[in-house]
């Protein structure tokens, strides 16, 4: 079987084992304590930002604040009745008529009942917004985890369990690690651009996800010698899971005019690595080749062959310098095209 050497542009990539994780997570609680009157939402459901999830039972709370309100309105009754007295006083004690003590006293009353009215209104203001807390919206774009508490359950206000988890996975991140000697190439390259990132799903090789490096940790992990990225998706068909497993291929640059033949035509031998190229007058020489790195199932040569040059992938064992081939159903016209390759028996 023969390939034919190729010269195309060949991207320079990093791969790593990733791990899919949430844009965003939310742990969602209660911060009142009350009855759990209504859940609006179902278990795994998307809510939308400021979507109503839960209602608390809000009579406790409602009752309390019309407490508040009607010491509020007490309040400005008797401001309103001292700060009278306090004119008047002001007024006698011009005429000499009252004592300078019972003026103050007077003016003195009238600054309490005022604070105290502030004082009422603050605390009504406070119930206004924990009587709010009873309605509890999401906070992000997400996906519903299960429900930890059912309608009817008593919640305490920032206890556990929480109500819901909310993972944001549209964006979504892919965490992974390199190793540190491959650190300075990857800031070198980022530093000009962003780098793309596929994330290759197990069982579907051919339709990864592409997003963009986002994150480079600032600290190398001394345990392991790698350092931690993290790639964003948009992640609009949910492709890609929380938790889930991928191969996450980073794209540094792109090699221009890259020579590349078939892996399965590399040999090695005692002067190193060779190929076996087929000549025109249809015999077989081995020339040795200096392979720089690999790209899925073909490597990136520098010396050796040149593109258009016919190489063997399957029957070296059968070869030796100088020994008269046939190539069987025509001639292949493109790397990873397999034909039959044979050597003519004695006499023909």
């Amino acid at each position: 079987m023969v390939a034919t050497v190729e010269q195309r542009d060949i991207p320079i990539e990093v791969r790593a084992i990733g791990n899919v994780q949430p844009f965003s997570t939310v742990q969602i609680k209660s911060q009142v304590s009350a009855q759990l009157e209504k859940v609006h939402f179902k278990e795994g459901q998307d809510v939308k930002k400021g979507q109503l999830l839960f209602t608390l039972d809000r009579r406790q709370l409602e009752a309390d604040l019309k407490k508040l309100e009607g010491q509020v309105a007490k309040d400005q009754a008797q401001l309103l009745n001292y700060q009278a007295k306090a004119a008047r006083y002001t007024q006698l004690q011009k005429e000499g008529v009252i004592s300078q003590q019972d003026y103050d006293a007077a003016v003195s009353d009238a600054e309490a009942i005022k604070a105290s009215l502030a004082a009422d209104r603050a605390a009504a203001d406070s119930q206004r917004v924990q009587l709010n807390y009873t309605s509890i919206y999401s906070p992000i774009d997400g996906r519903t985890g299960g429900l930890q508490v059912y309608e009817g359950n008593l919640v305490k206000a920032n206890d556990v369990p929480i109500l819901v988890t909310i993972n944001q996975i549209s964006p979504i991140y892919v965490e992974f690690a390199l190793p540190e000697q491959q650190l300075e190439e990857v800031k070198q390259f980022s530093s000009t651009k962003k780098l793309k990132v596929k994330a290759v799903i197990s069982g579907d090789n051919q339709n990864p996800e592409l997003g963009d490096l986002s994150f480079i940790d600032n600290t190398v992990d001394s345990t392991t010698g790698t350092i931690k990225m993290k790639a964003t998706f948009t992640n609009q068909d949910h492709r890609l899971w929380p938790g889930q497993f991928v191969d996450a291929v980073l794209t540094l640059a792109t090699q221009p005019n890259a020579i590349v033949v078939p892996s399965a035509a590399v040999q090695t031998g005692q002067q190193g690595l060779y190929v076996y190229v087929v000549q025109p007058d249809m015999t077989a020489i081995n020339r040795n080749v200096n392979v720089t790195r690999t790209y899925g199932a073909d490597s990136i040569v520098t010396s050796g062959v040149q593109p258009g040059d016919r190489v063997v992938t399957d029957g070296q064992v059968r070869l030796q310098p100088g020994a008269k081939v046939a190539i069987k159903n025509g001639q292949s016209g493109t790397i990873n095209a397999a034909h039959d390759l044979s050597v003519p028996a004695a006499g023909e």
